[in-house]
């Protein structure tokens, strides 16, 4: 008796096991069985996805490390780092773009996005030091010689020569930016050149 007792829960335990797997080559909906129209319930839920609750602005934050006292020794202006900023000094910054042609430190966060027409970008400056967040067409160098040729960035980008006082991000400011065309796009730093962008943008 013991034995078939046993027996039985073994067959019922394996059908048990068996029960939520499709035999090869069916296909089951994890929403329900086989047999349930599921496309009602996927339609409504990709309407309720529709552009007005993607969100409008896209944040983007500017950062730096500069170091206060040396980088404002070192460049004449009590103004050129801004706030606390970070631990990086001015020779050690001089130094690491000589060897290796960029400094992490200096960064847009995310470097990459998805993003549609008709957003809005939205670059914080979270840093110390002026920032631009620029269009171009090809990533190159940017208004300052001396750091274009550090980091082997090129000639200046011709974006980077027609720069309007408001595309500069003073320390703490924030910039606007539409997001007006489908493709992808590339942004830089007109100052810090290898503080770049790319922007993969859909249509609405």
């Amino acid at each position: 008796m013991r034995l078939r007792l046993i027996v039985g829960l073994t067959v019922l335990a394996l059908f048990g096991c068996t029960k939520g797997q499709s035999a090869p080559g069916t296909t089951v909906s994890p929403t329900g069985p086989s047999n349930f129209d599921v496309s009602g319930v996927a339609s409504s839920a990709a309407s309720g996805r529709t552009a007005a609750s993607v969100p409008r602005e896209v944040m983007v934050n500017a950062k730096d490390a500069c170091d206060p006292a040396t980088f404002n020794a070192a460049l004449m202006d009590p103004n050129a780092c801004m706030g606390p900023g970070g631990g990086v000094t001015f020779d050690h910054f001089i130094d690491t773009l000589m060897r290796m042609g960029s400094i992490g430190s200096w960064h847009f966060a995310p470097p990459s996005v998805q993003v549609r027409v008709g957003q809005t970008f939205l670059v914080t400056n979270r840093g110390g030091e002026t920032h631009t967040f620029t269009e171009v067409e090809e990533f190159g160098g940017g208004r300052v010689q001396l750091l274009n040729d550090l980091t082997h960035a090129g000639p200046p980008r011709p974006e980077c020569l027609a720069l309007e006082p408001d595309d500069f991000i003073a320390a703490g400011a924030t910039y606007k930016e539409d997001i007006d065309e489908a493709g992808v796009e590339h942004y830089q730093c007109c100052i810090h050149p290898w503080m770049r962008l790319d922007a993969h943008i859909s249509e609405k």
